[in-house]
């Protein structure tokens, strides 16, 4: 199973609904997966992985990206995860769509 997969399955499973990519008809709140780099050292993968919140104003979008960030850093927590690491967060609302967002960017090992 891809990397992003395992995300959307976790996030979901945790309370936060997630997709890949943006849904024609997307609920009121809601985080995209995107990977942006990836590689492998000695038999270990590494990917960043960019989460955007979306919420309807600017402070839901805060708070939804707040619960991302506790619930990705417990992402050890599944036997393929070997760390989850933030690197950045900061509001990333979408000027072309006026939609209010966040994006958190976490560095993660896995096998």
């Amino acid at each position: 199973m891809m990397l992003e997969e395992i995300i959307i399955r976790y996030l979901n499973d945790n309370g936060i609904i997630a997709y890949a990519e943006v849904p024609q008809a997307p609920p009121e709140r809601f985080a995209v997966i995107e990977r942006t780099s990836g590689g492998r050292v000695n038999m270990i993968n590494n990917a960043r992985i960019a989460v955007q919140s979306y919420a309807p104003s600017l402070y839901a979008a805060a708070q939804l990206n707040e619960t991302v960030k506790d619930v990705m850093l417990a992402l050890p927590v599944l036997d393929d995860i070997g760390s989850c690491r933030l690197s950045a967060d900061y509001n990333f609302t979408d000027t072309t769509t006026k939609r209010y967002r966040y994006q958190a960017i976490f560095d993660i090992n896995y096998y």
